[in-house]
């Protein structure tokens, strides 16, 4: 098994401390996604916005990456073939687990953007609206993170590497938002096996091969020992 694609979810930073957003008292409870997770909220109160990232910026700064991070880290140094990482996460905790092959399709924390001419720029712990852009100093900051009806980073380039794919693994996704949804479908019907591990089984579970449900932190680095281990 030499190509494998894997598709990360906020389930595999759960056990840092991050929380998820459809879990009991996750995210969306605090803040209603159309104040903080869409282009129009942001265009109604910038101010409610940044808040909300500037506080997640710096949670994500004091979360540690946790076994399931460090043991893909492993297989990315350990498999002969290709590991890429597709992480709908915008925290960093895949690369300060030691994995160099990770596409954010919805952005980063870490990344500031203006949304005038697009120039992207790390993210200070603190933005605000006012902020001007290094690049046209328009005052038009925002965190580079994709909002609800905004097109997701690296859509070809994905397609592409699930078309190639011998395996695809979907860790810590609830199933339930396309376009990666549907990265199942995809590697399926380009002949790529499919292997599902959450903690209980998402709302796409019967469109794999095989799903195995417990927390990250566990499955994932027994998988991780089983792909060593016949490589």
């Amino acid at each position: 098994m030499q190509n494998i694609v894997i598709l990360t979810g906020a389930g595999i930073s759960a056990e840092s401390g991050l929380g998820t957003f459809r879990d009991a008292g996750g995210l969306w409870e605090q803040y209603p996604l159309e104040q903080v997770a869409t282009p129009e909220g942001f265009a109604a109160d910038p101010v409610l916005v940044h808040e909300f990232y500037n506080a997640r910026r710096a949670n994500c700064r004091t979360a540690e990456p946790n076994a399931a991070h460090q043991a893909l880290a492993r297989l990315e140094r350990e498999h002969s073939g290709q590991i890429l990482i597709v992480t709908q996460n915008v925290d960093d905790l895949h690369e300060r687990g030691g994995s160099t092959n990770v596409w954010h399709m919805h952005g980063e924390l870490a990344q500031a953007k203006c949304h005038l001419c697009d120039h992207r720029w790390p993210a200070p712990a603190k933005m605000a609206a006012s902020d001007p852009c290094p690049s046209c100093t328009n005052p038009a900051t925002r965190p580079d993170v994709i909002w609800f009806g905004e097109m997701p980073y690296f859509m070809e380039e994905i397609e592409t590497s699930l078309n190639r794919a011998d395996l695809f693994v979907s860790i810590g996704t609830s199933g339930e938002v396309y376009p990666a949804a549907g990265f199942v479908q995809l590697a399926r019907m380009a002949g790529g096996r499919t292997l599902e591990l959450n903690l209980e089984p998402s709302s796409g579970a019967s469109m794999f091969d095989e799903v195995r449900n417990g927390p990250a932190g566990e499955l994932v680095p027994q998988w991780v020992e089983e792909v060593l281990a016949t490589a």
